[in-house]
């Protein structure tokens, strides 16, 4: 058996029967709970409260403190809280929204819940977020708002895309499920557009379970965020029968739905959100390590942080710089994740444009992708490393020898040549 003698590890593939690089699973990410949140959930199951208690608006206010906004208003979900932020937009059957394809569906999804119809635009294949000038091409008389995700913590263009929205009278929202703890010009992620969008899945930067947040700093956005989240109910009365109601009044002004978030959870995010910031510090040094160590394997790429942005870091993508025909790509991008899956390695895909999904592609037709040829580039090419504050410096350096291993492997079955 053949090993790396810088390494000590066998140079056989785990795929070709050789012993994997790790002998545990590698998720590509995972939540980080400690005592105290422990303590903090428990403080709130020994409570009066289990639901529309306290905890729920401490959360808010904790959270909005943290991004510099005046409001926040949580949901259950990060989908939820996209679909509460366009329904406080007034998005609805005719409207379009204009938003990037490389995001996980529900971006567009939420469009679609209220009769609306999501434009992609292309993407900067050097951040992956969306490109401005292919958004502004997309614009319309039917568009009600441009949304841009803040792709793997990488903030977005937002001058760029707040100018672009203002001079057509749009509003202009971050999908931040990526990036709460980032910052841009050294301002924090959440108070810089009409609405920002968080999500709090096990995968994020804090998390609840399930649950989401939307920022904003207009109290009117905030007003109907908080009724739409509550199925629509208002307390004043506008019921013509009722000319004295009681203190019970209550009535459905508006088609919502029941997008709460318990205080079980809110106490698990509150307690997490006094980490973020060790959390982002612990994000930020893994990538530092990353690239350092990914910088002389030729055919790995990564991508760009500019320079006045500090990105979260939710996601280490890397690109495939490798010079065979674009059709024998889809085919090395699968063998390589599957070749390091076998090391134990859980890289992961992000993501599939949201246009190649069969419900998109029987909404929008198939040509879609012609429009977006820097998306299609990209996503030929792209895989996520693994990238959590919980990883060991061991973790990363498996990942750094797994990943040479395979990529620096003669091996046919991989469409790979030493040094391609």
């Amino acid at each position: 058996m053949q090993t790396n003698p810088r390494t000590n590890k066998s140079t056989s593939l785990a795929l070709d029967g050789g012993p994997p690089v790790r002998k545990t699973w590698l998720p590509y990410g995972h939540q980080s709970i400690s005592h105290a949140d422990v303590e903090s959930v428990t403080r709130v199951l020994n409570s009066q409260w289990l639901t529309q208690g306290p905890a729920i608006e401490q959360f808010e206010q904790k959270l909005a403190t943290a991004v510099g906004a005046k409001y926040a208003v949580a949901y259950s979900s990060g989908t939820a809280a996209l679909h509460g932020a366009y329904f406080a937009c007034g998005i609805g059957k005719g409207h379009e929204i204009v938003t990037t394809a490389l995001t996980f569906a529900a971006t567009a999804n939420a469009a679609l819940y209220l009769g609306a119809i999501p434009r992609f635009a292309d993407i900067d294949a050097n951040t992956g977020n969306i490109d401005p000038d292919s958004a502004s091409k997309l614009i319309n008389a039917q568009t009600k708002a441009i949304v841009a995700v803040d792709y793997a913590g990488h903030p977005c263009d937002i001058d760029e895309l707040k100018a672009l929205a203002n001079r057509h009278q749009l509003l202009f929202l971050q999908d931040a499920a990526h990036a709460l703890g980032a910052s841009y010009k050294d301002k924090p992620i959440g108070s810089l557009a009409d609405m920002t969008i968080f999500s709090f899945h096990p995968v994020k930067a804090i998390t609840t379970g399930e649950g989401g947040m939307v920022t904003t700093n207009n109290p009117e956005l905030a007003h109907r965020l908080r009724v739409f989240r509550t199925h629509g109910i208002e307390k004043n009365a506008q019921l013509f029968e009722l000319d004295n109601p009681g203190p019970w009044h209550y009535e459905m002004q508006h088609l919502g739905y029941n997008y709460r978030l318990t205080d079980i959870q809110a106490a698990l995010g509150s307690s997490q959100l006094d980490r973020l910031d060790k959390f982002i510090e612990r994000r930020r040094n893994i990538a530092t390590q990353y690239r350092a160590a990914l910088d002389d394997l030729d055919n790995i790429s990564c991508l760009s942080e500019k320079e006045y942005v500090r990105s979260a870091y939710h996601l280490f993508p890397v690109l495939l710089n490798v010079d065979i025909e674009e059709q024998s790509l889809a085919q090395l991008r699968e063998n390589v994740v599957r070749a390091l899956h076998a090391e134990n390695i859980g890289v992961q895909v992000h993501y599939i444009p949201v246009y190649r999904h069969p419900v998109y592609r029987h909404l929008l037709g198939d040509q879609t992708y012609q429009t977006c040829p820097s998306t299609e580039w990209f996503y030929k090419r792209v895989f996520s490393l693994p990238l959590f504050p919980a990883m060991s410096d061991q973790d990363v350096a498996d990942v750094v020898v797994a990943l040479t291993k395979v990529m620096n492997h003669p091996c046919k079955r991989l469409g790979l040549t030493a040094g391609s």
